[in-house]
């Protein structure tokens, strides 16, 4: 007896549902593999388990993105809105400007020149002045800028030198102000003191003398 037909519907045991995904996958993939051999066919193929986990293949010979493009240009269909197209076409005008770019640094460098034309040549060394009067010009005006700092901490210096000269002679002026008022306040306590009670030199007794 032959082996019954199975019914193609949804495997409700998970476990079940997994083995038969495994192998069938499996299979489809040798099945992509067998056809780009045998038949010089262009095959890309993605498969996403009901967990999210992709799985691909694609022809050695090509890229999934050549297999889409090239299924965009004959389909007729936008597998890309213009955001998309855009956004490509900045990139790939990036890369240009960033290759010529390379080629450029490798010749400021002098490296690759030697087939330039006179032309060329004469561009290069006109890149080359024009990049070193900018250079001799952004060191002119930071020398200009450290002279100004300099005259600016001067200034400063001096202005800080002053401001402390005369701090001193407030200083010694109020010095002397207490100075002058304690003799004020001395002098004004010896004035109301009675002559009896000040202190009088010491005189030597004239009468025992004579």
């Amino acid at each position: 007896m032959g082996r019954g037909k199975i019914e193609i519907k949804r495997i409700e045991n998970s476990s079940n549902r997994q083995v038969t995904y495994s192998k069938r996958r499996n299979g489809i993939i040798k099945k992509a593999k067998e056809i780009t051999v045998l038949c010089d066919a262009k095959v890309s193929l993605v498969i996403f388990a009901s967990s999210g986990k992709m799985v691909e293949y694609c022809s050695p010979s090509v890229t999934v993105t050549d297999i889409l493009d090239k299924y965009h240009g004959q389909a007729g269909k936008k597998l890309w809105d213009a955001k998309h197209e855009n956004l490509s076409n900045e990139v790939d005008r990036v890369k240009k400007d960033n290759d010529s770019m390379q080629v450029e640094l490798r010749h400021l460098k002098g490296e690759d020149i030697t087939s330039l034309t006179h032309k060329e040549l004469m561009a290069l060394e006109n890149a080359l002045e024009n990049g070193l009067a900018s250079n001799r010009d952004k060191q002119s005006k930071f020398v200009d800028m450290l002279r100004e700092n300099e005259r600016a901490l001067e200034e400063e210096h001096k202005r800080l030198t002053y401001e402390l000269h005369k701090q001193e002679m407030k200083i010694e002026e109020n010095v002397r102000e207490l100075e002058n008022g304690y003799r004020q306040r001395l002098g004004n306590y010896n004035n109301q003191i009675p002559f009896a009670f000040r202190v009088q030199p010491i005189q030597p007794n004239l009468q025992e003398r004579m």
